[in-house]
């Protein structure tokens, strides 16, 4: 029976970002598809660890019935909403297309819509790009999602680096815009939009709209009235400088890096804090959301043995050779990844991961990544799982549902974006048995209390602006 104080108490908000995007999917097992049933002769796995090794697959990744099975979950777990990444671009490796990431992802905006006809209440999140988008053609399709989902809809802002490797899937010769640029052009590109939303009086009357600006200088009439939430919600995702800077200027909701530790969320939540104060914000007007991974089982020992298991599937052999490229800036192909670290020093120019971050002060992480080989005995291969992220909650659901509870309690965030590292079915497991937890614990709701994405975050309409 839930506590009758838990009225008293602040809720979490939970949102799950659908797996394939990046290095926490665990690709050699699933074959990531729509049946979840484990192959002929393959172990059934315990709660909340690896699922059944099946043959690799990665169409399932353009199954609707994936996401179908995902949606549905997180909304009978009564998730704030699902995010979907954006792939400009198939992975790559040496011009070749690797196993490092999922191939053939839809386009959000299109399988959102979809999703919206097979859901209620489920928030539904697209990542779009500044860089190689335009202002009228993306606030346009997001507000018609917006419609489509009766209120529902959001956009996940990313301000993608504007290099070769991207720019020739869109128009020849492309202009390479540096990082700056690129943030300059996004936080245009996010007032542009909602320039474009406002045009269209809350009574229903559209009105010219005019934007003469740096980066863009369009004008006209919008064709899409405002929705039941007013327009869409604006999420920023990441945790630079620069990412921070727009989360607290413009957003909604900040998709913020791992958090760590309790501390260190509460500091992020003041650099923000203080970011807000200065653009006239409230640090109520902005949702702090990191992105956590977790691993359950029926005893902590267990949940320890499931996360380990995880990290191994998460760096194949190729991947480990990948991670060690990028810190190298080098074409490290012929080392074994059974075998040492390499003895020579990275080079700080070198780009051997084209379209990848480059990381920061390679030779710090060169030296770090060393230390640890060395006082471990490992290969570049148990390197990489050793010191490549860990799961952000392990444990019994109970531990982990305390875990979470403290961490929101303490101020540290108002919820998180789950990165389940399988698909479909990687998040039925903390639904099933961390959610319950936390709602006995009064630290999540038992129902939606409205239909839009906004009612689900406790954020007020958005003011007009005509």
């Amino acid at each position: 029976m839930t506590d009758p104080r838990a009225r008293q108490r602040k809720q979490m908000h939970l949102a799950v970002h659908a797996p394939g995007a990046g290095n926490t999917t665990v690709w050699a097992l699933p074959p990531a598809g729509p049946a979840t049933t484990p192959a002929k002769g393959s172990p059934e796995l315990r709660p909340g660890g690896p699922p059944a090794r099946r043959s690799p697959c990665s169409g399932s990744h353009t199954d609707f019935s994936s996401f179908r099975h995902l949606a549905a979950t997180a909304e009978r777990g009564l998730f704030d909403f699902l995010l979907l990444a954006e792939g400009l671009r198939l992975p790559e490796h040496k011009g070749r297309i690797h196993d490092l990431d999922a191939v053939g992802r839809p386009e959000p905006i299109t399988l959102l819509s979809a999703l919206a006809g097979v859901t209620d209440r489920i928030g539904l999140a697209a990542t779009a790009d500044t860089t190689f988008h335009e202002p009228y053609e993306l606030a346009r399709r997001l507000a018609s999602l917006d419609h489509l989902s009766d209120g529902r809809a959001a956009w996940n802002v990313v301000a993608s680096s504007s290099d070769a490797f991207a720019a020739e899937n869109f128009r020849p010769g492309a202009a390479h815009l540096d990082r700056p640029e690129c943030f300059a052009r996004a936080a245009e590109f996010v007032v542009t939009a909602r320039e474009l939303w406002d045009s269209w009086t809350p009574g229903g009357v559209p009105r010219p709209f005019a934007h003469h600006g740096r980066h863009f200088s369009v004008s006209g009439t919008f064709d899409v009235a405002r929705s039941p939430q007013g327009h869409p919600v604006v999420i920023q995702a990441g945790d630079s400088e620069e990412e921070r800077e727009s989360a607290a200027s413009a957003a909604d909701v900040f998709f913020a890096g791992p958090p760590g530790t309790p501390e260190a969320g509460q500091a992020l939540r003041a650099d923000v804090g203080r970011r807000l104060a200065a653009y006239g914000r409230r640090p109520e007007d902005l949702k702090i959301m990191p992105g956590v991974t977790f691993a359950l089982g029926d005893t902590d020992a267990e949940a320890q043995e499931n996360a380990a298991e995880i990290r191994k599937q998460q760096v194949s052999p190729q991947g480990a050779l990948f991670a060690l490229e990028r810190v190298w800036g080098r074409d490290l192909s012929g080392y074994d990844p059974d075998g040492p670290l390499p003895g020579i020093d990275p080079d700080p120019a070198g780009e051997a991961a084209p379209g990848r971050a480059p990381v920061a002060d390679p030779l710090a992480v060169a030296a770090r990544w060393r230390a640890v080989a060395e006082a471990k005995g490992l290969s570049i291969r148990q390197t990489v799982i050793e010191t490549a992220g860990r799961q952000t909650f392990i444990g019994t659901p109970s531990s982990v549902a305390a875990q979470m509870d403290g961490f929101v309690t303490a101020g540290a965030a108002d919820g998180f974006v789950l990165l389940p590292h399988h698909t479909p079915g990687g998040l039925d497991d903390f639904v099933d048995r961390v959610v319950p937890l936390l709602q006995e614990r009064g630290a999540f709701r038992t129902e939606y209390a409205g239909a839009t994405l906004r009612e689900h975050l406790g954020l007020p309409l958005p003011v007009w602006k005509g």
